[in-house]
């Protein structure tokens, strides 16, 4: 299965420039733990939820006064729309991370896959797998 088959398409995205207290506020407002940073649409930072917590919470910093380019992940690691979904969570593990944005071949923003995802997809199909093992299963 392609990664692009259950990466999410509604991608945050937000530029260099974006004060932090405005990612917090749209992480609230849209339901995301990140938001990507971008520059002519591709993938240049990330920024979680945990980030604004280390970076801007924690040490007391006014959130009006720190940017999403002062506090991202540069550099993400990311994945083609065609990456299996095994590569794409040994991509994730190798980078130690939970959120992988997704490119298509020109390296464009395409979508955004993460752990959560892979949990949903591997529990379906482990409820499927057991729903076969069920059937075959001889009566007690």
């Amino acid at each position: 299965m392609a990664i692009d088959d259950i990466a999410r398409t509604d991608v945050v995205t937000t530029h260099r420039e974006q004060s932090a207290g405005n990612l917090a506020t749209v992480m609230s407002e849209e339901g995301v733990g990140s938001v990507i940073v971008e520059e002519d649409d591709r993938p240049v930072g990330i920024v979680t939820d945990r980030d604004l917590v280390i970076e801007v919470l924690e040490p007391r910093a006014d959130p009006r006064e720190v940017t999403a380019g002062e506090i991202m992940t540069p550099d993400p690691a990311t994945v083609p729309t065609h990456a299996g979904v095994f590569e794409v969570a040994e991509t994730m593990f190798d980078a130690s991370v939970r959120r992988v944005p997704v490119v298509d071949e020109r390296g464009s923003i395409a979508g955004i896959v993460t752990l959560d995802d892979f949990l949903v997809l591997f529990t379906d199909e482990l409820g499927s797998l057991a729903g076969v093992i069920e059937a075959e299963s001889p009566p007690y």
